[in-house]
């Protein structure tokens, strides 16, 4: 299996970018409902069957709480074609800035 090359955001980049990026929210719908920057919101759990809602003419950041699930769907999304980035530290690192 080849290794997927990852690219990573950083959150005072993602801060900076906000309002000019694609988000892919990968949380749950509860995490979603809770508390949510908008974007696109596919819970991890349902990428693969929903994948057809991105396209792969776009860059996405995907973002998590921590950035641990997202790393997932970033490694997952890209293995696939997607051009994506994995915000580091997820919402929380972004929430702490």
């Amino acid at each position: 299996m080849s290794k997927v090359k990852m690219s990573i955001m950083k959150p005072e980049e993602f801060k900076i970018e906000l309002a000019n990026i694609s988000i892919l929210d990968i949380r749950t719908n509860q995490e979603w409902d809770d508390f949510n920057l908008g974007g696109i919101h596919i819970p991890l759990d349902y990428l693969l069957e929903r994948i057809s809602e991105l396209s792969k003419e776009k860059k996405y950041v995907v973002i998590c709480y921590n950035g641990t699930q997202s790393l997932i769907a970033s490694k997952l999304l890209r293995s696939k074609g997607f051009k994506v980035e994995n915000l580091e530290g997820g919402l929380e690192a972004f929430l702490s800035l």
